[in-house]
């Protein structure tokens, strides 16, 4: 079964999405990347990154409206999932990735059922 293609998203790409694709990189089960909704984000989300992407995880809700608002002509936008997880952990704070793991756990058992 080829990986699952997981395009995690936060508002900068700076910490939090970043450290969900360092987390999940080397798992055989997916294929993931990250990407930011700032125009100054090292990665800024795309039309082709949400083509490529299977399912987008971001971090807050206010992530998927604003990517439902930027990307409204595309029809067929893959399912977006919040984390809920607020913007108050730097790169691979130890809580983060705890948080990032634990919710991921509960959508990807949710995803192999």
């Amino acid at each position: 079964m080829p990986p699952f293609q997981i395009l995690f998203v936060c508002a900068k790409n700076q910490w939090r999405s970043p450290t969900a694709a360092n987390i999940y990189r080397n798992d055989p089960r997916l294929d993931v990347r990250s990407a930011g909704l700032s125009s100054k984000s090292p990665t800024v989300i795309s039309a082709k990154l949400l083509e490529w992407a299977e399912l987008v995880v971001v971090m807050e809700n206010k992530h998927a409206a604003r990517i439902r608002d930027l990307f409204r002509s595309h029809t067929d936008l893959p399912e977006i999932v919040s984390l809920e997880i607020p913007d108050d952990y730097e790169f691979m704070d130890p809580e983060l990735i705890r948080l990032l793991k634990m919710s991921m756990q509960e959508l990807l058992d949710e995803f192999s059922a």
